[in-house]
């Protein structure tokens, strides 16, 4: 089990910020977000200059076991072999439970929102790249969606990104929202991306991303609203390619998504990421 230096400390508020989740994440239920993220940012993950040698990938709120937190150590250390991982839990037992799995590289360790970071005995703080909070947020009010923005990002390193998202219990249907650190400017996080997820081999149901939409946007979906006009954009595209779906929920995945980008949506590598399963709507002009 790793353990800090004797001479370390940790920077974090007496009690951290946030509340208990269910804690009930499945094994693999994560895995397509942990695929969309080495396509989507690989130069993140494998990046080591300056602060980023020591920078953190973070999995905020990994639930009752550590499972998520491991399958995401060992996909994304594919890229970086040296990436240190933090998973991040609020309740102590889960933590606790956690720690027979804790090496020199991958830590657990009790916070919340307020991450839980540590100095090396040169009092150099830990940094962070990126931040993983899945089905975390859903539990808040969505007044709670920006401060916990905030305390989140504000260890991120500029370039830095956070994944908040939600997905069905199988992980086969997610959304996220991509909140980036920008690299110069005086805003401390923008949002980059909406994307919507999809396992291609199971049936496609157009209906199910409204449900599973990030917590900042799902109470949105009403008539004068960007949100509602995104979800009704989709749904028409949806319905106007159905045909497609003869040839698989992929095929009418893919379909569904290029529809979309000509009625003005501006998809990130349509070509590409539709037929793994991404719709990432960047520049979207929501605001959280």
């Amino acid at each position: 089990m790793a353990r800090p230096p004797a001479n370390s400390r940790v920077r974090t508020a007496t009690r951290p910020q946030g509340q208990i989740t269910r804690g009930k994440t499945a094994p693999n239920r994560l895995r397509r977000i942990d695929a969309f993220l080495a396509a989507y940012d690989p130069g993140l993950i494998t990046r080591r200059d300056g602060d980023f040698a020591r920078a953190l990938y973070v999995d905020l709120g990994y639930g009752a076991t550590p499972a998520t937190t491991l399958e995401s150590a060992a996909r994304l250390r594919r890229l970086n072999p040296r990436l240190g991982v933090l998973g991040v839990e609020i309740d102590p037992d889960r933590v606790a439970r956690a720690q027979p799995s804790a090496d020199e590289q991958t830590f657990f360790r009790r916070g919340g929102f307020n991450l839980p970071l540590h100095d090396d005995p040169r009092g150099r703080r830990e940094t962070v790249r990126l931040v993983r909070a899945f089905n975390v947020l859903r539990q808040y009010d969505v007044g709670e969606v920006r401060s916990a923005y905030d305390q989140i990002m504000d260890p991120v390193l500029p370039g830095g990104l956070l994944v908040d998202g939600t997905s069905d219990p199988f992980g086969r249907v997610w959304t996220a929202n991509l909140i980036r650190r920008p690299v110069a400017g005086q805003v401390p996080w923008t949002l980059e991306a909406l994307v919507l997820g999809f396992n291609p081999r199971t049936e496609l149901d157009p209906e199910a991303f409204q449900t599973r939409l990030p917590k900042s946007f799902i109470h949105r979906v009403v008539p004068g609203d960007a949100v509602f006009d995104f979800v009704a954009d989709w749904r028409a595209a949806a319905r106007d390619t159905q045909s497609a779906a003869i040839w698989g929920p992929r095929a009418w995945f893919v379909a569904a998504g290029l529809n979309l980008r000509t009625r003005g949506y501006d998809l990130a590598r349509p070509e590409l990421w539709l037929k793994r399963g991404w719709l990432v709507w960047r520049g979207c002009g929501l605001t959280v």
